[in-house]
């Protein structure tokens, strides 16, 4: 048996075991590293970019000089997207002949996007800040033309140089990871800090396609897409062929016109044809004739 003052202890414990299992710690959000960005508006509007390796907290300061009124005071609010963001409408004061509106945001991979702050007057005045990972330096828009056999080389780099790089190959809506260790054969990448490259070998009609670089931020992929044709060494010939066997077909059709012509020209009637044997009897006949009246008149006489 439990002596009374063990069972008073345990009457004691019991309530702080049981509230300890049920009481779960939260955790205070992670501080973030602030930056600080800043514009200045003279006229109607202005873009600026921000580029971001990582979450942050970002203070945006937008400085707008230009207002012809000088009203006192206007209307002061932020977009993001487009779209109005609640709750930040307030009235700015003139202050040293200009007007000042500033926030800070909490930036990760799904806050990235267009930020603007806009001046209400009469008309509106803004400053749009394009929040978003390092971007590609160089991005082709017409496609890499290889041949059969041969090799291609692609590259890719930006300003930043991202914590790693991936090459991909699209294949519909899906990406397949291309992993030059398991078959150096026919891939090799080379990575240069900000700079890339990845070098296919021995092309075959399949390698046709598009390429995908990655540059992999702590923030977000930044990616860039590169089109590949491979073609064989007649495909340059098709329309030196093509015109080719144009030429050849109309100087065809030429020389069954003319032979066509030729014999049609052969059996129509002409001057020295069928018509020309009675127009020469018609005229020996005539003169024969003019020959005996001259004859008989002559005798008469």
């Amino acid at each position: 048996m439990f002596s009374p003052w063990i069972l008073s202890l345990q009457l004691i414990l019991f309530p702080l075991f049981w509230r300890g299992i049920y009481t779960t710690e939260t955790n205070p959000p992670l501080a973030l590293t602030k930056v600080f960005k800043s514009a200045v508006l003279k006229g109607d509007s202005l873009v600026e970019k921000v580029e971001i390796l990582k979450p942050i907290d970002l203070e945006l300061a937008c400085t707008w000089t230009g207002n012809p009124n000088k009203l006192p005071n206007i209307t002061g609010y932020w977009r993001k997207d487009g779209s109005e963001i609640t709750n930040s409408r307030l009235t700015v004061q003139l202050e040293n002949e200009q007007y000042n509106l500033k926030r800070v945001f909490r930036i990760t991979g799904d806050t990235l996007g267009n930020y603007s702050c806009i001046f209400s007057d009469t008309d509106e005045a803004k400053i749009d800040f394009n929040v978003a990972a390092p971007e590609m330096d160089e991005k082709k828009d017409k496609p890499i033309v290889a041949y059969v056999g041969d090799s291609v080389a692609m590259a890719c780099k930006t300003k930043l140089p991202p914590n790693t790089w991936l090459w991909y190959r699209a294949n519909g809506t899906e990406q397949e990871l291309i992993n030059a260790t398991t078959d150096p054969l026919r891939y090799k990448i080379s990575v240069d800090v900000n700079t890339t490259k990845l070098t296919v070998m021995n092309l075959t009609a399949e390698d046709s396609g598009v390429y995908v670089c990655s540059a992999i931020y702590n923030i977000k992929a930044s990616v860039s897409r590169v089109e590949v044709r491979v073609i064989t060494f007649m495909e340059p010939l098709k329309p030196f062929i093509a015109i080719v066997a144009e030429v050849i077909i109309l100087v065809l059709l030429i020389l069954l016109y003319e032979r066509w012509s030729s014999q049609r020209s052969s059996h129509s009637p002409t001057e020295n044809g069928v018509h020309a044997e009675p127009t020469h009897k018609l005229t020996r006949e005539g003169n024969n004739g003019m020959d005996e009246n001259t004859t008989t008149r002559q005798r008469k006489i």
